[in-house]
């Protein structure tokens, strides 16, 4: 299967968050920007992925494929995330 057939099998736009970067997984709503992130911090185990998104492995192939070609913009979409979650963090009680 060729890597834009795989794409637009596993693929569609988020229809309430437009954008490259909110593309997501259809008929699980996950959010390619997610699964990429969690990819890499599972130590770039698909299966792993698949497994714990209950997502076929194709799919996170496919969200993979699309990583590759629009890396700049799901790079920058997970660090924002990251950038939010770091804002929204409060101290502990000890600390404040």
């Amino acid at each position: 299967m060729n890597i834009d057939t795989l794409i637009g099998q596993y693929l569609e736009p988020n229809p309430h968050r437009p954008g490259r970067d909110e593309a997501r997984l259809k008929a699980y709503g996950v959010a390619v920007w997610a699964l990429v992130a969690y990819f890499q911090a599972a130590d770039r185990d698909v299966d792993r992925v698949a497994q714990d998104y209950a997502v076929p492995r194709a799919a996170v192939e496919a969200a993979l494929a699309y990583y590759d070609r629009y890396q700049s913009i799901i790079d920058a979409r997970i660090e924002a995330n990251a950038a939010e979650r770091s804002d929204t963090v409060q101290p502990p009680l000890a600390a404040r």
